[in-house]
């Protein structure tokens, strides 16, 4: 998700942001105003099931109710609705077929040349990598997942969605959300992907159902690690799935291909340190935003029961330009220590999990930065990784530190270390053919979802 650094975010504002949260009075939880809004909020009626799994009463209660979600696949040929100017599309509506899906893409006169181009050129590379897969429905599932997609940018297109500081993810009355996990779920190999220690992500629900916050801090590899991290726990874990809040850059809520799957997220909305000099006349526009969404975030983690996933190196890695290795893009000590200072200003207990990825296969970034928006998405079909260790208490590992900074980089290192070891592992795993005999005594290595 482009998440940045919040070093400097709002030009050094952070801590003020961090006071100004704190200052104020918090809301009446999000969760107590309706069931429907239990859903994306915080979870105030967590219970573990028979299975061990958490699940949210009044999310079963709205069901009974008569409320629910879309269909989990999205509805084939709702391009159609939409190309007659239809406001919103949720229910299926007549079929079509990969040559005129293609006319329409390239015949649309709402779409600018460019989106259209690169809609296509997308539409070419999703089909190759999903008919990998091996699913003898593959083609089908391709085509229903980018006749949605090219439907949502075109709606999106006719009436720009903005997105707030803090986005919930849209689930209704198209579920955004399910569109995203539908449309990577045949990009991901499952037969040779890992999860690393499971058992922590229980632990970390158990935290939530207490009222603690948890942050996640992790590297990032490909626009699909939201996706990708709540695919592979969304079997065992389908709390932790559904509402993750991401650390998001303003790349991934403007590219218009990007648009419809950042809808479908819990999104704290930032711009990232890496592009804040891209056009000197927007800096300052950019420091305020930044400042409101620091001060959401210090609020949202006031109210307690919030899993933040951040990526502290401010980017998607990307590989070693003389060797082509790919590696966890190092860690801004900056943006660890204000997150840090956000989780323990928020009056309730808090925890930092360091986290791994490993799927830079399946979407991997261009190999440069790049300043203008939009990119060739190259795509595949792989196995991909995730892992997480104990949590890194920052008074444990700055107790014999001689000074502040010291301890700021001490405790950034630490982080950024553990979840390097972590990636070597679902490297081996992945890339070796060791799957979980590449687990050690620190990283137990399972599939899950078998």
């Amino acid at each position: 998700m482009h998440a940045p650094p919040l070093v400097a975010l709002a030009g050094g504002a952070c801590p003020a942001a961090a006071a100004a949260a704190s200052s104020s009075s918090s809301s009446p939880p999000p969760w107590l105003a309706s069931p429907r809004a239990a859903i994306l909020a915080a979870p105030a009626r967590l219970l573990r099931s028979r299975r061990g799994a958490l699940r949210l009463e009044a999310k079963a209660a709205w069901r009974v109710a008569g409320g629910g979600r879309g269909p989990r696949v999205p509805a084939k040929g709702s391009v159609l609705a939409s190309y007659m100017g239809a406001e919103e599309v949720v229910g299926p509506s007549p079929l079509v077929d990969e040559e005129e899906l293609i006319l329409h893409i390239r015949k649309e006169g709402n779409l600018p040349a460019d989106v259209a181009s690169s809609l296509e050129e997308l539409y070419d590379n999703y089909k190759n990598a999903v008919l990998q897969n091996g699913d003898p429905n593959a083609y089908e599932i391709m085509l229903s997942n980018m006749t949605t997609l090219f439907d949502r940018v075109l709606l999106d297109v006719q009436n720009p969605f903005t997105f707030p500081p803090y986005h919930k993810a849209v689930r209704e009355p198209f579920d955004y959300y399910m569109f995203g996990q539908n449309y990577i779920r045949p990009l991901v190999d499952f037969r040779n992907s890992y999860v690393g220690n499971i058992s922590l992500f229980h632990d970390m629900e158990e935290k939530l159902r207490q009222g603690h916050n948890v942050v996640l801090m992790s590297n990032h590899q490909t626009e699909a690690d939201p996706a990708i991290i709540s695919l592979l726990l969304e079997k065992t874990n389908p709390w932790i799935s559904e509402n993750i809040i991401y650390v998001a850059g303003d790349r991934v809520v403007t590219d218009p291909l990007c648009k419809p799957f950042s809808m479908g997220r819990n999104l704290i909305c930032v711009f990232s340190k890496k592009h804040m000099n891209d056009y000197p006349e927007l800096i300052e526009m950019k420091r305020r935003s930044n400042t409101r969404s620091l001060k959401e975030m210090a609020l949202l983690l006031r109210g307690g029961s919030q899993l933040i996933w951040i990526a502290p190196s401010g980017g998607r890695d990307r590989p070693d330009p003389s060797t082509g290795e790919w590696y966890p893009a190092p860690f801004d000590s900056s943006s660890v220590d204000n997150m840090r200072r956000l989780l323990e200003h928020a009056g309730v207990p808090g925890h930092i999990y360091p986290l791994s990825l490993l799927c830079y296969e399946v979407m991997p970034p261009p190999e440069q930065v790049a300043k203008e928006i939009g990119e060739q998405r190259v795509i595949s079909f792989h196995g991909v990784g995730l892992s997480v260790t104990e949590e890194v208490k920052y008074g444990d590992i700055t107790a014999h530190t001689k000074n502040a900074d010291e301890g700021r980089e001490l405790f950034s290192d630490t982080l950024y270390n553990s979840v390097v070891n972590q990636y070597n592992v679902l490297k081996s795993a992945i890339f070796k053919d060791s799957g979980v005999a590449a687990s050690n005594t620190a990283i137990s290595l399972s599939q899950p979802w078998r």
